[in-house]
């Protein structure tokens, strides 16, 4: 039996310390002589007190990935067995941690617990101080919707299921203010004791609750900053001659790659959970102004190059008709166009006009022409346009149905739903087209782009630090 210190006898000497160790021997052996290690202190009477307190020696880890961390703590833990009383002098034994498994201890509790050192204080009216020293790693569930901007509450819960009360002692925990965390502060603590409703009874339960605060340090200089300045390199683009192609590509696509390796890397270190963190929208947003400063080039690239396509297009079709009109044929096209009086706008109108489900549209266009319209004055003559365009006339019945519903022929209606489609589609397009400003100069999108994109992303951060920072 290891005998670590002996307080109490005073009386010293050459021949009292050889004395001295063979009453304290003597002690010991006629306290545990009859000793049931099996029964608490006060069997069958009220539940025993047992007192507690706590010394944090170190906060070694903090695992966001497995929502766990590591603590070294002190655990001391006080009651009173009669049983062992062995004097009223004020005596105290400090025996080692193997007198702990002759006599009673409670049954105290934490999860995972490695490397546990133990001592054991002896009073001379029984009273006894239980001391643990352990490393053990906790459940720390955390919230993690204002991540790296976010505050955590870790536990330490503290269980017993034998017939003891346990209580936190005045000063209950110790060494909280020179405790360190890489990643964290800690701002401070609560203590709380509960009683848990189980299967087996109502059993008291501990809590020691750690309030912390993430170090946006770390943070700043590897993903914020970086990001900010990967999304101010893309802006670079916009000083750059339009016509430098592979220098505005090239740039585009590598803070595109830039920021998708930042999203990866920050990923990579966090949990699989499926709500979006501070950091989440942050770089998304990154990413959000830094592909779309290269489709901006995109749309400065295709208005140039489609400008000049369109005036080489007019150019070349100018030039076609230069040569048709003095080419000797023109005169014979001249004329058989003025005999027949048509021509291939005037029948797409006029089939246009033909598909309108609209009678007075119809009539307005000049089709609805009845049987009392002189020919001479008719809306459409019969030799402009073709036969298949032409309105029927057979008999006096069709030409009073003529007269109410538009003087057409209504064929192949079901035929031709898809072309009406397809024909308000493109006058649809053209009516945005027309819309939409042209723009001669394609230096002025990048004379935009150059105060749009910085004003929008100052906004964008000026409200994202002050919805999760103030």
């Amino acid at each position: 039996m290891n005998v670590v210190k002996i307080w109490g006898y005073l009386n010293s000497g050459g021949s009292g310390t050889s004395d001295r160790l063979e009453n304290v021997t003597q002690t010991i052996s006629r306290i545990l002589d009859g000793y049931d290690i099996r029964l608490r202190p006060n069997f069958g009477g009220d539940p025993l007190l047992v007192g507690m307190d706590l010394t944090i020696a170190s906060f070694d880890a903090i695992s966001e990935v497995n929502m766990d961390y590591t603590i070294t703590l002190y655990l001391n833990q006080y009651w009173n067995d009669e049983r062992l009383a062995f004097s009223h002098a004020g005596e105290v034994f400090t025996l080692g941690g193997d007198f702990a498994e002759k006599i009673w201890v409670p049954d105290t509790f934490l999860h995972d617990v490695t490397e546990r050192n133990k001592l054991i204080r002896l009073a001379g009216d029984g009273s006894v101080t239980y001391g643990m020293r352990f490393t053990t790693t906790l459940a720390c569930m955390m919230d993690l919707h204002y991540y790296p901007l976010d505050f955590q509450n870790c536990t330490v819960e503290i269980e017993s299921f034998l017939d003891v009360v346990m209580y936190w002692k005045d000063t209950s925990v110790r060494g909280v203010e020179d405790a360190e965390l890489p990643q964290f502060s800690i701002l401070g603590y609560n203590t709380n004791d509960r009683k848990e409703r189980l299967a087996t009874g109502i059993y008291q339960r501990l809590s020691l609750s750690f309030k912390l605060q993430r170090n946006i340090g770390y943070f700043v200089f590897q993903t914020y900053l970086p990001s900010i300045l990967i999304v101010m390199l893309s802006w670079v683009s916009f000083w750059i001659n339009h016509e430098a192609t592979s220098a505005r590509v090239a740039l585009g696509i590598t803070t595109v790659l830039t920021m998708t390796t930042i999203s990866t890397g920050v990923r990579s270190s966090l949990p699989r959970i499926s709500y979006v963190k501070a950091i989440d929208i942050y770089l998304v947003m990154c990413f959000f102004f830094v592909f779309a400063a290269l489709l901006e080039y995109a749309a400065v690239n295709y208005t140039y190059w489609g400008a000049r396509a369109k005036k080489k297009t007019k150019r070349k079709k100018d030039m076609m008709d230069n040569k048709v009109r003095n080419s000797p044929s023109m005169d014979s096209r001249t004329r058989t166009t003025k005999l027949t009086g048509s021509t291939e706008a005037d029948i797409i109108e006029l089939q246009d006009l033909r598909m309108s489900p609209l009678p007075s549209i119809r009539s307005r266009s000049g089709l609805a022409c009845g049987s009392t319209t002189p020919a001479s004055t008719r809306c459409y003559d019969d030799i402009k346009f073709p036969p298949s365009f032409r309105p029927a006339r057979t008999s006096a019945s069709y030409n009073t149905h003529n007269r109410q519903t538009g003087g057409l022929r209504n064929r192949g209606t079901r035929q031709n739903k898809p072309k009406q489609v397809l024909n308000a589609l493109r006058r649809g397009a053209s009516v945005l087209r027309a819309s939409i400003p042209k723009i001669k100069d394609v230096n002025v999108i990048d004379k935009y782009s150059r105060v749009i994109f910085p004003v929008s992303f100052i906004i964008f951060n000026a409200v994202y630090w002050i919805f999760y920072v103030v």
